[in-house]
């Protein structure tokens, strides 16, 4: 029987200095005045019109994720969060996550980013040579995430995350193994690690830069999971590694199949509705100027989820998670039997890609190193006939996978 399962906000801010050629997500450079104003009113006319749809359930995180949301103020941080107060219940230990560009930081905004309510903030520092970052197409230099780091412990966040990426052109495993030893000595919290991977669609989709080969990444992935290992931080999930009781919640939600409301332009939402037996998910206008003038009228899509599609909408979360998942929590968060992925779990057993004990199942190394061929297992001859062997792709914000990725989501590094 398909339950309520934990509930998660997540808000996206579309705009950025400058888009990088790497970058398919709903991002758009900035030109002109940020309009910060009509935006922060636009997400709370959003947020109003949504919270209905979720009274009484309280909230266990929020994430401000981009583009590039530290473009905006403390001050209008401030009035989306009030916002969120007033139309939602927040859980007494909410985590509020903020996404920071180092190059879009002035200095004593963390102090006051933590004023307004924030708690958790990711970096997005992708790597700590310059030359790599001209490269990438990001606006900051190094010492700016060093300089954001030592802000942050300043301000009292020491509960922050660092993107970085792997597999970068012209670098090989020693220059992967220096940028976890750059990073792990800014004393973050949590660590996200990936794979530069081509998007379609993307500047370098059409002008391709030359990336490291497959085992070349595989060397650079396993030498630098060893010494995060060796500094404190434990992988809980295919890209994520956390320091002792430092796990993204909002982050465990997605990949445990949890509900989120999503508000911003192109921002996606998943909710489970108990009572209709039915998961759905919604999606809001992606083009900024038209969630301007559309935002809380009703104009976001609503889709329900086809129960054929489930099973690889669950796997696609649960499998990424180190410890993998429960069998009661299958049947609680899709409302099917476990009947529905029993034949296929029992193979995917057999060829040593999952490992099964008592109850709960987890990708084996093998497994979580060709994932993507695992998920595929999981979609149907129906999905497959209807092409949509990749419809989780614009619904799923935490479906980017490390290694060899298929599936991309919405999400960033610190997945949204």
């Amino acid at each position: 029987m398909l339950e309520t399962p934990p509930l998660a906000l997540y808000v996206h801010f579309p705009w950025c200095v400058r888009k990088c050629p790497y970058c398919d997500f709903n991002s758009h450079t900035l030109h002109g005045e940020l309009e910060e104003r009509r935006y922060i009113e636009a997400l709370q006319d959003d947020l109003a019109a949504q919270a209905p749809e979720v009274t009484g359930r309280a909230v266990i995180s929020i994430f401000l994720g981009g583009g590039t949301p530290s473009l905006f103020s403390p001050s209008a941080v401030a009035r989306l969060l009030e916002s969120a107060r007033r139309l939602l219940t927040l859980a007494v230990d909410l985590e509020v996550t903020l996404e920071a560009n180092p190059g879009t930081i002035e200095r004593g905004r963390f102090a006051e980013y933590r004023a307004a309510g924030v708690n958790r903030v990711s970096l997005g520092a992708q790597s700590f040579d310059d030359g790599r970052l001209a490269a990438l197409g990001r606006i900051h230099c190094a010492q700016e995430t060093r300089r954001a780091a030592a802000e942050l412990h300043a301000a009292g966040l020491d509960n922050f995350n660092i993107d970085l990426m792997y597999g970068l052109p012209g670098q090989d495993a020693r220059a992967a193994r220096r940028d976890i030893e750059e990073a792990v000595a800014l004393r973050p919290s949590h660590l996200s690690h990936y794979q530069l991977t081509i998007e379609a669609g993307t500047v370098f989709a059409g002008c391709p830069p030359v990336l490291p080969d497959e085992d070349a990444a595989d060397a650079m992935l396993a030498e630098c999971g060893e010494l995060l290992e060796q500094k404190g931080f434990a992988q809980y999930e295919v890209s994520a590694y956390a320091a002792a009781h430092r796990r993204c919640r909002h982050n465990l939600n997605y990949w445990s199949f949890g509900d989120y409301l999503g508000i911003g332009a192109g921002a996606h939402g998943k909710l489970s509705l108990a009572g209709a037996g039915q998961v759905v998910r919604t999606t809001q206008v992606r083009e900024p100027r038209r969630y301007l003038s559309s935002a809380g009228h009703g104009t976001f899509t609503r889709t329900p989820v086809p129960a054929h599609e489930l099973p690889f909408e669950f796997m696609l979360n649960a499998l990424r998670l180190v410890e993998g998942f429960e069998v009661a929590s299958f049947t609680e968060r899709t409302g099917l039997p476990w009947e529905a992925v029993a034949e296929k779990m029992a193979d995917l057993v057999a060829e040593g890609l999952i490992v099964g004990s008592g109850t709960c199942y987890q990708a084996s190394p093998l497994g979580l190193r060709f994932l993507n061929d695992v998920l595929l297992r999981f979609v149907t001859e129906i999905a497959k006939s209807a092409g949509q062997s990749e419809l989780s792709t614009a619904l799923q914000p935490a479906s980017a996978l490390t290694g060899r990725a298929l599936f991309t989501g919405v999400g960033g590094g610190d997945v949204k």
